[in-house]
């Protein structure tokens, strides 16, 4: 396995910052107006990933189960590698929501389930699955638009971070605009409130497992993928 902890170093310290960061804009946004909240919520989501997929983007950049699912699904990653990847994000957004819950008010931590999202109880959960499966066909098909098609402009993770952003402006009050299983999953092990996991693991995995495909199929050109992308060797 080509430098496997390298890779798991760079998706660990990646969703440990989105997961604080995040979850920290949502455990203080009852300070706020509530539209205010949203935008200062979105912002804190897509400002830490646009810096920290730009400062891994090198090594491995995901920091979301669902865009390894659609690397995984295109080839662009060992099966093997992916597991690595997956193990690293879950575990870094648990030790984060774990910090979080160290770190802030308890009163306040337990009102906003340690920055964990939930869904409105305006939508079923089969709008939830879509809301959040359309939000991450936009956010994968805009990694591979940028990140991966060897064409693509090179913004770093500066176009990623905005359509995170937006997703949450967009979706964020009905389903908590999740887009990353393990952003949702961290928070829940440490509160033991798991309401909404379906919708987040499901929507976002086929959501990425679409757009990878869509993009892949219809506007890369066949060819090798660059070592830095998380390729594995014997």
């Amino acid at each position: 396995m080509k430098d496997a902890w390298r890779h798991f170093a760079a998706e660990f310290i990646g969703t440990f910052a989105l997961v604080f960061v995040g979850g920290g804009a949502i455990i203080t946004s009852p300070m706020l107006a509530m539209q205010a909240a949203v935008v200062n919520i979105a912002m804190a989501h897509g400002l830490i990933l646009a810096l920290m997929i730009t400062a891994t983007m090198r090594i491995s950049g995901h920091l979301n189960p669902a865009v390894t699912m659609g690397f995984l699904v295109t080839r662009r990653i060992e099966p093997m590698m992916a597991v690595v990847y997956w193990i690293a994000q879950i575990t870094g957004a648990i030790i984060a929501a774990y910090l979080l819950k160290a770190l802030y008010p308890a009163a306040i931590v337990a009102a906003t389930r340690l920055g964990g999202q939930s869904i409105s109880a305006d939508i079923n959960m089969i709008q939830a699955i879509s809301l959040e499966a359309i939000a991450t066909f936009f956010l994968v098909f805009v990694v591979f638009g940028t990140a991966v098609d060897p064409r693509a402009p090179k913004v770093g993770g500066f176009a990623i971070g905005l359509t995170v952003t937006a997703g949450i402006l967009s979706i964020g009050p009905l389903t908590g605009g999740s887009m990353n299983p393990a952003r949702s999953f961290g928070p829940a092990v440490v509160t033991h409130i798991f309401e909404g996991q379906t919708a987040y693991w499901v929507g976002p995995m086929l959501g990425g497992i679409v757009a990878a495909l869509l993009y892949d199929r219809l506007f890369l050109r066949r060819g090798s993928e660059p070592a830095d992308h998380g390729a594995v060797s014997a």
